[in-house]
């Protein structure tokens, strides 16, 4: 399920936060954008778009989150753009080692709705894939107050739990 208004999500978030804006080629992408980007600035968040450099260059985004398969291009990027926030998804073990971007997204955590999850790591994988990225990691899917109390006991206290705006 896509979030029908990710406008509505982003001015609930907490301070610190990040939103990840994928669009998809929506014909709305760059106004919706430049939305996001008003309301991150008003709460202390940071914008990331998905994968779109040329949108998050126009709108002047915080950065980029990468597909896994674009991860090897996240030096390239922090090069052009010294200043942004570099993301990847990572899906398995290699993708996790291998990307170079400042953190990974790792996903599916636990079961989720989302119709683009795929199968749980649960937190003992979970935990696997973290410690194989040896950067800071972020939790994607079906995380919530009982599944983060899993990854506080498989010793992942620093790992930062995100839905995001797809859940």
């Amino acid at each position: 399920m896509r979030t029908p208004d990710p406008e509505a999500v982003a001015a609930t978030l907490p301070c610190g936060a990040a939103i990840v804006y994928r669009h998809f080629g929506a014909g709305d992408a760059e106004a919706r954008a430049r939305r996001l980007k008003v309301i991150a600035r008003a709460r202390g968040l940071k914008l990331l778009i998905g994968q779109d450099i040329a949108l998050a260059a126009r709108i002047g985004a915080d950065g980029v989150h990468l597909p896994e398969r674009l991860a090897h291009c996240a030096p390239a990027i922090r090069q052009m753009q010294p200043g942004w926030i570099v993301t990847s998804a990572a899906h398995s073990l290699a993708a996790a080692r291998a990307s170079r971007a400042d953190a990974v997204v790792i996903s599916t955590a636990f079961p989720s709705k989302s119709t683009s999850a795929g199968a749980a790591l649960g937190s003992i994988r979970l935990a696997a894939l973290v410690r194989a990225a040896g950067r800071p990691a972020y939790a994607l899917g079906g995380v919530n107050e009982k599944t983060a109390r899993h990854l506080l006991d498989a010793g992942l206290v620093g790992l930062a739990a995100v839905e995001g705006l797809r859940t």
